[in-house]
C-alpha cells in the first residue's frame, strides 16, 4: 500500500517521531510522498524518508495516483477538508485524533468513508497498548470477578508559559484542548478495557486561568478546562469515574483501578506521558496479597525494540494492510467524541447524560 503522509518533518513533529519510523518498519507499505508547510521542508522530508513525490499543497498529494492511503497528521485546527478530500479521492485514510471538533462532525466523516468504501482510522492508537490488551482480557475473563466499580485517575504536570505553536490548546473552540485531546487518549484506553459508559454527570475546571506565550511574554485567557471530573455507569452497570487533574508539579501519570467481587486490579504508569507510558499491572485477591502480573509476549508486537507509541501505530498500520475492520476506526473516534460531547453537555447543564 502506497501511502502520502500530510504533516511530514525532516526533522520534529509526530509523523517524524511515529509515524514514518512504523511505515518504514512494515513491509506491506511504501511512503511513497509527503506534504509540508513548503516545498523545501517536503523535500527535505522526502529525502529523509525515501519518497519520492514531495508537495507544499496537500490537496496535490491526496490527489496524486501514486497515492492509496493518505495519513494525515497535522492538528484539527489545521486540517479543514483534508480527510473529506482523501475520501472523496477515494483513499484510505488515517487520521489523527480528535477526528472532528463535534461528534455529529465525526459521524458526517465516518458516513462518508462508509459510503465511498474506503478504509479509515483514528490516532486513538494507546488502546493497542500490549498492557492495556492484557488488563481487557483479564476483564473478560472474570479474573476479578464481577466487576462492581472501575476507576481512571490521571494526573500530568502543565508549564504556565507555552510556545506559541500550543496557543490553540487553551481555546475551546479548537477542539484540541485538554478534555479533547488528553480527556479523548485517556478515556478510550479506559474504555476499551473496562467498557463504555451508557450515563454520566460530569464537571468541568479551569484552575489556571492564563498562560503566557514564551515568544512574546503575552498573557493569553485560558477558556478550556484543565480539570475534568465525571461519574456514571458503565455498560456491565458498574458504577465508574474518570478525574484528569494538569497543572502544577510533575503528575503521577494514569491509574486505572478495576474493583470485582473476587478482587482487584490496578494498572499504573511510572510517569504522566500520554504517548508512550510504561505500565505496571498488578492484582490483589480476597484474601492474598498483592502480585504484579508481566505482561505476557504474545501481547507485544514484534519486533518490540521500537518506542511504545511506535508499536502501538504500528498496529494500526498492520489492521489497515489486512483490512480488519479493527478499532480505532472513524466509529471508534464517534464513539469517544459523544463521550467527550455529554462530558460538555453535563458540566453546562448539570444534568446527567445518557449515551447509546
Amino acid at each position: 500500500m502506497r501511502v502520502g503522509v500530510i504533516g511530514a518533518h525532516a526533522s520534529r513533529g509526530w509523523a517524524r517521531a511515529v509515524h514514518l519510523p512504523a511505515l518504514l518498519s512494515l513491509p506491506d507499505y511504501e511512503i511513497t510522498a509527503v506534504a509540508g508547510t513548503s516545498r523545501e521542508s517536503a523535500r527535505q522530508a522526502a529525502d529523509v524518508w525515501g519518497a519520492k513525490h514531495a508537495f507544499a499543497d496537500p490537496q496535490e498529494l491526496i490527489s496524486h495516483p501514486d497515492v492509496d492511503l493518505v495519513t494525515i497528521s497535522v492538528q484539527l485546527p489545521r486540517r479543514d477538508g483534508l480527510v473529506e478530500a482523501a475520501i472523496s479521492a477515494g483513499k484510505h485514510v488515517y487520521s489523527e485524533w480528535p477526528l472532528a471538533r463535534s461528534a455529529e462532525a465525526a459521524e458526517r466523516l465516518h458516513a462518508l468513508a462508509e459510503q465511498a468504501g474506503v478504509r479509515h482510522a483514528v490516532g486513538l492508537q494507546s488502546r493497542h497498548h500490549p498492557a492495556i490488551g492484557y488488563l481487557r482480557d483479564l476483564v473478560a475473563d472474570g479474573k476479578v470477578g464481577e466487576v462492581m466499580s472501575a476507576s481512571l485517575t490521571y494526573s500530568l504536570s502543565s508549564p504556565e508559559v507555552w510556545s506559541v505553536r500550543y496557543a490553540d490548546l487553551f481555546d475551546h473552540t479548537k477542539g484540541v484542548n485538554h478534555l479533547a485531546v488528553v480527556g479523548g487518549h485517556s478515556m478510550d484506553m479506559f474504555g476499551s478495557a473496562v467498557g463504555h459508559f451508557t450515563e454520566i454527570s460530569a464537571t468541568l475546571a479551569t484552575r489556571i486561568p492564563r498562560i503566557t506565550l514564551q515568544e512574546t511574554g503575552e498573557q493569553i485567557t485560558v477558556t478550556s478546562p484543565d480539570q475534568i471530573a465525571a461519574v456514571g455507569l458503565l455498560e456491565s452497570g458498574a458504577a465508574a469515574s474518570v478525574h484528569i487533574m494538569t497543572g502544577g508539579p510533575r503528575g503521577e501519570g494514569f491509574l486505572i483501578e478495576v474493583h470485582g467481587r473476587a478482587g482487584r486490579l490496578v494498572l499504573d504508569s511510572a510517569d504522566d506521558s500520554l504517548v508512550g507510558p510504561e505500565f505496571t499491572l498488578s492484582f490483589s485477591g480476597g484474601t492474598g496479597g498483592t502480585v504484579v502480573l508481566p505482561v505476557p509476549d504474545r501481547y507485544v508486537p514484534m519486533p518490540s525494540d521500537a518506542p511504545p507509541a511506535v508499536r502501538n501505530v504500528r498496529q494500526v498500520y498492520r489492521n489497515l494492510a489486512a483490512g480488519i475492520p479493527t478499532e480505532p476506526d472513524f466509529l471508534t473516534a464517534v464513539r469517544t467524541h459523544r463521550l467527550i460531547d455529554a462530558i460538555k453537555r453535563s458540566a453546562t447543564t448539570g444534568e446527567r447524560q445518557h449515551l447509546g
